[in-house]
């Protein structure tokens, strides 16, 4: 490629960010507009992933599972003083600004399918991974920040390890931020030949044997995000990345540079750790719930249940029992916003082992009340987030197995809950801010429109009696 030919696509790139064309895009997110967000903070997201596949034959980052040219990302956001989550990427504070240092762990999106095309016959899978390791930060300059991060295979996968030295600088025009930024990203032997080389077992006439080097990829873009409303922001990402010649000199490989682009939007729900939140609470002593829940699971999905399609499964006969801990974030007259944990038993019934399922959701919960009076009749709240499950229930694998799809430990997380006061039955001031009703508990995959959720379509829901309490 000419200098002229890759400064003409550096502009198109920049062009289409700022027209928030949906171009192409990243093979890993740049920039998620949380990090100012003060101590406490909790937030929710999304966005679509667009970009280019380095490999032959391969049109764009998305799976070939969800059959769609881009690649939705739910995002679940946190900064707290000591530990945070950006979208993607987690870890630990370990010295914060003005001279920062992180402990992280990040999702990797690099790999290739070799279903996608029968070029690759023969080819071994390259798969997505977890890496982990350090990312230091300083401010040399007002408004500039300059970065450097390490990170190593935590899943043995490519077995490698990449460095990567960044510069952004942040311009403030009323509502909008605007970063352009640089990064020089090294990576070493085992990470190319993982995702480039090719073996003797995998060599034909037209993919030879390859082993490549350490190399370095060049990356150029602009990060922009304007704040529509208080908590709203929306959020783009674009960038050109220039790949080393060693990698593009892989058989398996046909591009010499890559075009990227994300596009997604964050909902900031506040600090837990600012007082001022809770003003307007009535009685902004309860700020901790916790509830005990048990049920069956179902026949039908989330929305069927919700319209009193209530029967258990036909082709399991299996149950859930629980607690969940949560924390007030925003207070008010009709409706509040829960940090929710639940840690919940799956009892199997004798079709595998029983085991634990982990779950962290944001729930908005809402308030019905006597118009006379004004006191409080019923609840109902919706909460979105993420579930892990030791084992895979055996109900998602009797559902996937019909329909020859994917299964994944890692979901997307939806709540529903109904409940009424237990004061409107008794005048004991033990129970007075306790509740009763239902829940219904659905694990997701969000339509196998997502590869950090492994591309899922479908899950399974619970319906299930509870009791929560304030305090």
């Amino acid at each position: 490629m000419t200098q002229r030919s890759l400064l003409v696509r550096i502009l198109t790139t920049v062009s289409l960010a700022g027209a928030a064309f949906p171009a192409l895009a990243d093979t890993q997110i740049t920039h998620i507009p949380f990090t100012q967000a003060p101590p406490g903070s909790v937030g929710l997201g999304a966005g679509r992933r667009f970009g280019e596949s380095p490999y032959k034959y391969v049109d764009t980052v998305s799976s070939i599972e969800n059959e769609k040219v881009s690649d939705l990302v739910p995002l679940y956001l946190y900064e707290g003083n000591y530990l945070f989550s950006r979208g993607t990427q987690f870890g630990v504070h370990l010295l914060k600004a003005p001279f920062s240092i992180d402990l992280i762990s990040q999702y990797r999106f690099d790999r290739l399918e070799t279903e996608s095309s029968p070029f690759y016959e023969g080819i071994n899978e390259r798969r997505q991974t977890f890496e982990s390791g350090l990312a230091v930060s300083f401010s040399p300059l007002d408004d500039g920040e300059l970065g450097l991060s390490w990170v190593y295979d935590t899943l043995d996968r490519h077995q490698g390890q990449e460095a990567s030295l960044n510069y952004k600088h942040r311009f403030s025009l009323g509502r909008w931020n605007i970063s352009p930024f640089a990064a020089a990203i090294y990576q070493n032997e085992n990470f190319i030949d993982y995702y480039y080389g090719v073996d003797e077992s995998e060599a034909r006439e037209d993919i030879p044997v390859y082993s490549g080097t350490d190399a370095f990829i060049y990356r150029a873009g602009l990060n922009a995000d304007i704040q529509v409303f208080n908590n709203w922001t929306i959020f783009l990402n674009g960038s050109i990345e220039a790949l080393d010649d060693v990698i593009y000199q892989s058989p398996l490989v046909d591009k010499d540079s890559l075009l990227k682009l994300y596009l997604g939007f964050t909902y900031n729900f506040g600090s837990t750790l600012n007082p001022q939140i809770h003003e307007t609470k009535k009685d902004s002593a309860n700020l901790w719930s916790w509830r005990l829940h048990s049920g069956y699971t179902a026949e039908e999905t989330f929305h069927k249940v919700h319209r009193a399609h209530i029967q258990g499964s036909e082709d399991v006969d299996t149950y859930l029992a629980g607690v969940t801990l949560g924390r007030l974030l925003k207070a008010g007259e009709r409706a509040e916003f829960w940090l929710k944990g639940s840690v919940n038993r799956r009892l199997e019934n004798g079709l595998q082992d029983n085991f634990n399922e982990y779950n962290l959701y944001v729930m908005s919960m809402g308030h019905g009340y006597k118009g006379w009076d004004g006191a409080e009749l019923f609840r109902y709240g919706f909460g979105f987030g993420f579930s892990y499950a030791d084992k895979i229930p055996i109900i998602e694998q009797v559902k996937q197995a019909k329909r020859d799809g994917n299964t994944s430990h890692f979901l997307n997380y939806l709540e529903a809950q109904f409940d009424v006061p237990l004061r409107l039955f008794s005048e004991s001031k033990s129970v007075s801010d306790c509740y009763v009703g239902v829940s219904i508990i659905h694990r997701s995959g969000i339509f196998a429109s997502s590869d950090i959720l492994g591309n899922v379509s479908g899950g399974s829901d619970v319906l299930a009696g509870h009791i929560e309490c304030k305090r």
